[in-house]
Protein backbone atom coordinates (compact mmCIF):
# COMPACT_ATOMS: atom_id res chain seq x y z
CA UNK A 1 0.00 0.00 0.00
CA UNK A 2 0.97 3.37 -1.10
CA UNK A 3 1.65 6.11 1.54
CA UNK A 4 0.06 9.51 0.09
CA UNK A 5 0.07 12.73 1.63
CA UNK A 6 -2.16 15.25 0.76
CA UNK A 7 -2.03 19.23 1.61
CA UNK A 8 -4.27 21.46 1.06
CA UNK A 9 -8.10 22.58 1.73
CA UNK A 10 -10.87 21.23 3.30
CA UNK A 11 -14.25 22.40 2.80
CA UNK A 12 -18.22 22.14 3.35
CA UNK A 13 -19.89 21.92 -0.32
CA UNK A 14 -23.44 24.26 -0.43
CA UNK A 15 -24.84 23.23 -3.36
CA UNK A 16 -27.72 23.90 -6.00
CA UNK A 17 -29.07 22.21 -9.00
CA UNK A 18 -30.88 23.82 -11.24
CA UNK A 19 -31.78 23.59 -14.81
CA UNK A 20 -30.73 26.36 -16.09
CA UNK A 21 -28.11 29.12 -15.24
CA UNK A 22 -28.31 31.93 -14.17
CA UNK A 23 -27.43 35.50 -15.64
CA UNK A 24 -25.89 38.26 -14.04
CA UNK A 25 -28.90 39.99 -12.88
CA UNK A 26 -31.35 36.61 -12.87
CA UNK A 27 -32.90 35.05 -10.56
CA UNK A 28 -34.21 31.44 -11.50
CA UNK A 29 -36.26 28.55 -9.44
CA UNK A 30 -33.39 25.69 -8.16
CA UNK A 31 -34.34 21.93 -7.57
CA UNK A 32 -32.32 20.88 -4.72
CA UNK A 33 -29.60 21.87 -2.24
CA UNK A 34 -27.63 20.01 -0.43
CA UNK A 35 -24.39 20.44 1.80
CA UNK A 36 -22.01 17.72 1.69
CA UNK A 37 -18.05 18.02 2.33
CA UNK A 38 -15.34 18.93 -0.08
CA UNK A 39 -12.25 21.31 -0.82
CA UNK A 40 -9.73 19.87 -3.19
CA UNK A 41 -7.57 18.29 -0.74
CA UNK A 42 -10.09 16.94 1.79
CA UNK A 43 -11.70 15.58 -1.80
CA UNK A 44 -8.14 14.41 -3.11
CA UNK A 45 -7.82 12.56 -0.51
CA UNK A 46 -10.77 10.87 0.20
CA UNK A 47 -10.47 9.81 -3.57
CA UNK A 48 -6.93 8.22 -2.72
CA UNK A 49 -8.05 6.36 0.24
CA UNK A 50 -10.88 4.43 -1.82
CA UNK A 51 -8.09 3.33 -4.50
CA UNK A 52 -6.46 1.95 -1.97
CA UNK A 53 -3.69 4.40 -0.67
CA UNK A 54 -2.49 5.00 3.01
CA UNK A 55 -3.42 8.73 3.29
CA UNK A 56 -2.88 11.56 5.58
CA UNK A 57 -4.38 14.72 5.27
CA UNK A 58 -2.83 18.08 6.43
CA UNK A 59 -4.87 20.87 6.62
CA UNK A 60 -7.26 22.98 8.71
CA UNK A 61 -10.76 23.80 9.68
CA UNK A 62 -12.99 25.84 11.72
CA UNK A 63 -13.79 25.07 15.06
CA UNK A 64 -17.70 24.82 14.14
CA UNK A 65 -19.94 22.16 12.85
CA UNK A 66 -18.71 22.18 9.45
CA UNK A 67 -15.32 21.27 10.94
CA UNK A 68 -16.76 18.55 12.90
CA UNK A 69 -18.18 17.03 9.89
CA UNK A 70 -15.73 17.38 7.77
CA UNK A 71 -13.08 15.62 10.28
CA UNK A 72 -15.89 12.94 10.79
CA UNK A 73 -16.10 12.11 6.76
CA UNK A 74 -12.44 11.98 5.86
CA UNK A 75 -12.15 9.45 9.47
CA UNK A 76 -15.44 7.71 7.82
CA UNK A 77 -13.18 6.96 4.54
CA UNK A 78 -10.52 6.10 6.25
CA UNK A 79 -8.19 9.18 5.88
CA UNK A 80 -5.45 9.88 9.16
CA UNK A 81 -6.36 13.31 10.52
CA UNK A 82 -4.09 13.48 13.05
CA UNK A 83 -2.56 16.80 11.01
CA UNK A 84 -5.97 18.00 10.72
CA UNK A 85 -6.37 21.27 13.05
CA UNK A 86 -9.80 23.11 14.31
CA UNK A 87 -8.59 26.49 14.55
CA UNK A 88 -10.34 28.95 16.87
CA UNK A 89 -12.47 31.76 16.02
CA UNK A 90 -12.53 30.90 12.25
CA UNK A 91 -14.85 29.37 10.09
CA UNK A 92 -14.41 26.35 7.80
CA UNK A 93 -14.08 26.69 3.98
CA UNK A 94 -17.39 26.98 1.75
CA UNK A 95 -17.14 25.89 -1.92
CA UNK A 96 -20.76 27.45 -3.18
CA UNK A 97 -21.71 25.22 -5.94
CA UNK A 98 -24.11 25.89 -8.97
CA UNK A 99 -24.53 22.41 -11.16
CA UNK A 100 -26.25 23.25 -14.26
CA UNK A 101 -26.77 22.29 -18.02
CA UNK A 102 -24.26 19.21 -17.32
CA UNK A 103 -21.36 21.52 -15.51
CA UNK A 104 -20.65 23.47 -12.40
CA UNK A 105 -19.74 27.06 -11.24
CA UNK A 106 -18.08 27.56 -7.94
CA UNK A 107 -16.98 30.37 -5.67
CA UNK A 108 -14.95 29.13 -2.90
CA UNK A 109 -14.10 30.83 1.04
CA UNK A 110 -11.49 29.76 2.39
CA UNK A 111 -12.14 30.35 6.14
CA UNK A 112 -9.80 27.92 7.74
CA UNK A 113 -7.62 26.80 4.87
CA UNK A 114 -5.80 29.78 5.04
CA UNK A 115 -4.04 28.89 8.50
CA UNK A 116 -2.26 26.09 6.46
CA UNK A 117 1.27 27.85 6.59
CA UNK A 118 4.37 26.48 6.18
CA UNK A 119 4.72 26.51 9.90
CA UNK A 120 1.82 24.35 10.42
CA UNK A 121 2.81 21.96 7.67
CA UNK A 122 6.31 21.79 8.85
CA UNK A 123 4.63 19.84 11.79
CA UNK A 124 4.34 16.99 9.93
CA UNK A 125 7.48 16.94 7.99
CA UNK A 126 8.32 13.85 8.91
CA UNK A 127 4.94 12.01 7.38
CA UNK A 128 5.90 13.91 4.18
CA UNK A 129 9.37 12.87 4.25
CA UNK A 130 8.36 9.20 4.25
CA UNK A 131 5.50 9.53 1.40
CA UNK A 132 5.70 7.66 -1.52
CA UNK A 133 3.72 10.92 -3.16
CA UNK A 134 2.69 14.06 -1.73
CA UNK A 135 -0.30 16.04 -3.56
CA UNK A 136 -0.40 19.57 -3.31
CA UNK A 137 -3.30 22.38 -5.05
CA UNK A 138 -4.23 25.92 -4.82
CA UNK A 139 -6.44 26.67 -1.87
CA UNK A 140 -4.42 27.40 0.42
CA UNK A 141 -1.58 29.50 0.93
CA UNK A 142 0.99 30.74 -1.86
CA UNK A 143 3.75 30.60 0.36
CA UNK A 144 2.68 27.44 1.95
CA UNK A 145 2.27 25.36 -1.44
CA UNK A 146 6.11 26.95 -2.28
CA UNK A 147 7.10 25.24 1.25
CA UNK A 148 6.19 21.66 0.45
CA UNK A 149 7.43 21.96 -3.41
CA UNK A 150 10.93 23.31 -1.53
CA UNK A 151 10.76 20.10 1.28
CA UNK A 152 9.85 17.44 -1.42
CA UNK A 153 12.59 18.20 -3.75
CA UNK A 154 15.23 18.63 -0.87
CA UNK A 155 13.95 15.30 0.27
CA UNK A 156 13.52 13.31 -2.89
CA UNK A 157 10.03 12.93 -2.31
CA UNK A 158 7.87 13.01 -5.77
CA UNK A 159 5.11 16.21 -5.37
CA UNK A 160 2.08 16.62 -7.84
CA UNK A 161 0.98 20.15 -7.95
CA UNK A 162 -2.41 20.21 -9.23
CA UNK A 163 -2.17 24.36 -9.62
CA UNK A 164 -6.20 24.89 -9.21
CA UNK A 165 -7.50 27.67 -8.88
CA UNK A 166 -5.43 28.96 -11.29
CA UNK A 167 -2.87 31.58 -10.43
CA UNK A 168 0.45 32.70 -12.16
CA UNK A 169 3.26 29.74 -10.41
CA UNK A 170 6.88 31.14 -9.89
CA UNK A 171 9.43 29.54 -12.34
CA UNK A 172 10.99 27.38 -9.97
CA UNK A 173 7.84 26.25 -7.91
CA UNK A 174 7.42 24.93 -11.99
CA UNK A 175 10.57 23.43 -11.92
CA UNK A 176 10.45 21.67 -8.37
CA UNK A 177 7.57 20.07 -8.88
CA UNK A 178 7.49 16.24 -10.39
CA UNK A 179 4.07 16.63 -11.99
CA UNK A 180 1.83 19.23 -12.73
CA UNK A 181 -1.90 19.03 -13.77
CA UNK A 182 -4.10 21.98 -15.24
CA UNK A 183 -6.60 21.92 -17.09
CA UNK A 184 -6.86 23.57 -20.25
CA UNK A 185 -7.69 27.08 -18.58
CA UNK A 186 -5.66 26.95 -15.91
CA UNK A 187 -2.79 25.95 -18.64
CA UNK A 188 -2.99 29.38 -20.22
CA UNK A 189 -3.28 31.65 -16.76
CA UNK A 190 0.14 29.66 -16.26
CA UNK A 191 1.80 30.35 -19.32
CA UNK A 192 0.71 33.04 -20.40
CA UNK A 193 1.78 34.17 -23.87
CA UNK A 194 2.60 30.42 -24.59
CA UNK A 195 1.33 27.76 -26.75
CA UNK A 196 0.15 24.72 -25.15
CA UNK A 197 2.56 22.68 -27.32
CA UNK A 198 5.10 24.88 -26.45
CA UNK A 199 5.10 24.08 -22.85
CA UNK A 200 4.47 20.78 -23.25
CA UNK A 201 7.33 20.22 -25.23
CA UNK A 202 9.37 22.52 -22.16
CA UNK A 203 7.70 19.82 -19.65
CA UNK A 204 7.99 16.29 -21.03
CA UNK A 205 6.55 13.77 -18.97
CA UNK A 206 5.85 16.74 -16.12
CA UNK A 207 3.03 18.67 -17.36
CA UNK A 208 -0.16 16.64 -18.06
CA UNK A 209 -3.11 18.47 -19.51
CA UNK A 210 -6.67 17.61 -18.63
CA UNK A 211 -9.00 18.48 -21.43
CA UNK A 212 -12.28 17.39 -20.21
CA UNK A 213 -14.26 14.70 -21.85
CA UNK A 214 -11.40 14.50 -24.51
CA UNK A 215 -8.62 13.07 -21.98
CA UNK A 216 -5.27 14.15 -21.00
CA UNK A 217 -2.47 15.43 -23.28
CA UNK A 218 1.03 15.35 -22.05
CA UNK A 219 4.51 15.13 -24.15
CA UNK A 220 6.41 11.94 -23.62
CA UNK A 221 9.65 13.45 -25.26
CA UNK A 222 8.81 12.99 -28.85
CA UNK A 223 5.58 13.35 -29.73
CA UNK A 224 2.14 15.00 -27.95
CA UNK A 225 0.34 12.10 -26.72
CA UNK A 226 -3.76 12.03 -25.74
CA UNK A 227 -4.39 9.73 -23.51
CA UNK A 228 -8.93 9.01 -23.98
CA UNK A 229 -11.39 9.69 -20.98
CA UNK A 230 -14.37 7.08 -21.05
CA UNK A 231 -17.47 8.40 -22.20
CA UNK A 232 -20.57 8.28 -19.65
CA UNK A 233 -23.55 9.25 -18.70
CA UNK A 234 -22.78 13.09 -16.52
CA UNK A 235 -24.76 13.55 -13.50
CA UNK A 236 -21.98 15.95 -11.36
CA UNK A 237 -19.07 17.05 -13.06
CA UNK A 238 -17.49 18.52 -9.29
CA UNK A 239 -14.88 16.14 -8.16
CA UNK A 240 -13.48 15.01 -11.44
CA UNK A 241 -10.40 16.45 -11.50
CA UNK A 242 -9.98 16.03 -7.56
CA UNK A 243 -10.93 11.99 -8.48
CA UNK A 244 -8.37 12.23 -11.80
CA UNK A 245 -5.56 13.43 -9.65
CA UNK A 246 -5.95 11.46 -6.74
CA UNK A 247 -5.68 8.33 -8.94
CA UNK A 248 -3.21 10.02 -11.25
CA UNK A 249 -1.25 9.99 -7.96
CA UNK A 250 -1.85 6.46 -6.74
CA UNK A 251 -1.22 4.89 -9.75
CA UNK A 252 2.16 6.51 -10.25
CA UNK A 253 3.09 6.26 -6.68
CA UNK A 254 2.45 2.17 -7.30
CA UNK A 255 5.28 2.91 -10.47
CA UNK A 256 3.22 2.52 -13.76
CA UNK A 257 4.18 4.08 -16.71
CA UNK A 258 2.46 7.51 -17.79
CA UNK A 259 -0.03 5.97 -19.97
CA UNK A 260 -1.36 3.73 -18.10
CA UNK A 261 -1.27 5.77 -14.97
CA UNK A 262 -3.15 8.07 -16.92
CA UNK A 263 -5.85 5.31 -18.10
CA UNK A 264 -6.16 4.44 -14.67
CA UNK A 265 -6.65 8.40 -13.33
CA UNK A 266 -9.09 8.89 -16.79
CA UNK A 267 -11.26 5.41 -15.71
CA UNK A 268 -11.88 6.65 -12.08
CA UNK A 269 -12.74 10.47 -13.04
CA UNK A 270 -15.39 8.99 -15.61
CA UNK A 271 -16.58 7.06 -12.95
CA UNK A 272 -16.84 9.82 -10.36
CA UNK A 273 -19.21 12.14 -12.50
CA UNK A 274 -22.02 9.33 -12.33
CA UNK A 275 -23.16 10.29 -8.59
CA UNK A 276 -24.47 13.38 -6.83
CA UNK A 277 -21.24 15.43 -4.65
CA UNK A 278 -17.23 16.14 -5.18
CA UNK A 279 -17.32 12.56 -3.16
CA UNK A 280 -20.22 10.73 -3.74
CA UNK A 281 -19.25 9.21 -6.94
CA UNK A 282 -15.50 8.65 -6.18
CA UNK A 283 -15.03 4.62 -6.84
CA UNK A 284 -13.41 2.27 -4.83
CA UNK A 285 -10.08 0.53 -6.69
CA UNK A 286 -12.55 -2.29 -7.60
CA UNK A 287 -14.84 -0.05 -9.03
CA UNK A 288 -11.64 0.93 -11.17
CA UNK A 289 -10.20 -2.04 -12.13
CA UNK A 290 -13.80 -3.76 -12.48
CA UNK A 291 -14.33 -1.36 -15.49
CA UNK A 292 -10.74 -1.58 -17.03
CA UNK A 293 -10.55 -5.16 -17.22
CA UNK A 294 -14.11 -5.22 -19.36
Amino acid sequence: MVKVTVIGSSSMDLVVTSGIRPGVGETVLGDSFKTVPGGKGANQAVAASRLGADVTMIGCVGEDQYGEVIISNLIQNGVCTDYVKAVTGVESGTAHIILAEQDNSIIVIKGANDYVTPTYVQQALKVIIDSDIVIVQQEIPEETVEYVCEVCEVNGVPLLLNPAPARSLKKEVVEKATYLTPNEHEVAILFMGASQSEMLQQYPNKLFITEGEKGVRYFNGKEEVLVATFPVQVIDTTGAGDTFNAAFAVALAEGKEYTQALKFANRAASLSVTKFGAQGGMPTRQEVEACLNK
